[in-house]
């Protein structure tokens, strides 16, 4: 059974090859991601900070 739509939005994002965590409620702010952007709100050209890989290889957590 998968979440409902609002927490998987609301969740924080693992990196599955490295385990970086991106968390919405802080942004990536060394990426020029303000506080508070969601997950699905990064884009395509979104990138890893530890690792490099793109958003199809991060997993809600």
């Amino acid at each position: 059974m998968s979440e409902p739509l609002a927490q998987v939005q609301d969740a924080q994002w693992m990196c599955l090859p490295c385990g970086h965590v991106y968390d919405p409620a802080h942004g990536a702010p060394e990426q020029g991601i303000p506080p508070g952007t969601r997950f699905e709100a990064l884009g395509p050209d979104y990138a890893c900070p530890v690792c490099g890989v793109g958003t199809d290889e991060f997993e809600a957590i």
